[in-house]
């Protein structure tokens, strides 16, 4: 445990500065002592203050994870983390980073398109439901999920910003790729084409030329003359329709229910 600590305190300061290369060569080598220790889950009878520094190696492993926009690390620290939420709720003291992590997870939900996991999990919080809205890290995932359903895309983009933690920016980035997608869909299916600019607004990019390049990966047509994106439209497919066999199937069909009857 001594060097466990030790490693620790580095693990503390590295965390502190920034220092993610260094963050995660200290992660590997505590996960390894943890593992050794009996801690990364705790079995025995171990004691409060190896439980919290195990507690707090994780927590750092988690926000570590997505400061380094790896997501799968970061679902391994969570669900790690979860005998500490819960197994040990009543003997460890609240840690200041568990509904940070605890909400993170939540949007991590909705940039996977999880709904249902994503109120399975909100109602399995150790929060009464009227104590939602007054927690800042949880009622900001509650209201992305209710904009999304709503559509309304504007409000989840300015949340962006409203964000109570740093690290909500990379699932709301994400989740943002995901509605640029089915809005351009949209426009591709309701437009021939449109002002670069009007495109520019309707897609939440900060500029033109983060247009011009989502416009290229689209297989959009630009004409830079007149400043207008021209989508390309998708040929009507000819469907023969099989009626001889339609008909065969209805009088069959019609023959049976006279049977029956």
């Amino acid at each position: 445990m001594a060097n466990l600590k030790a490693l620790y305190n580095d693990l503390q300061k590295s965390f502190n500065s920034n220092d993610l290369k260094k963050c995660g060569t200290l992660l590997s080598q505590l996960k390894i002592g943890l593992i050794e220790a009996g801690l990364l889950i705790p079995q025995g009878d171990p004691s409060l203050d190896d439980l919290i520094v195990a507690r707090d190696i994780l927590e750092i492993g988690a926000i570590w994870s997505i400061r380094t926009r790896d997501v799968p690390s970061f679902d391994r620290y969570f669900s790690q983390l979860q005998t500490f939420y819960t197994d040990y709720s009543s003997l460890l003291p609240p840690s200041k980073r568990e509904y940070p992590i605890r909400s993170l997870n939540l949007v991590r939900l909705l940039t996977q398109n999880r709904i249902a996991d994503f109120h399975t999990t909100l109602e399995s919080l150790p929060l009464p439901a009227d104590a939602i809205a007054d927690n800042p890290y949880i009622s900001h995932p509650v209201n992305l999920e209710r904009w999304l359903m709503e559509g309304s895309y504007s409000k989840v983009w300015n949340a962006r910003e409203e964000a109570p933690v740093e690290e909500y920016k990379f699932f709301v980035d994400s989740l943002m790729g995901t509605i640029r997608n089915e809005i351009a869909s949209c426009e591709e299916a309701a437009y021939e084409n449109l002002p670069l600019k009007d495109a520019t607004t309707l897609l939440f990019f900060n500029n033109q030329s983060e247009a011009l390049t989502f416009a290229k990966q689209r297989g959009w047509q630009v004409d830079l003359s007149n400043s207008t994106i021209v989508f390309a439209k998708k040929g009507e497919e000819n469907m023969e329709i099989p009626k001889e066999k339609l008909i065969t199937a209805s009088l069959a069909y019609a023959r049976e229910l006279e049977q029956i009857v």
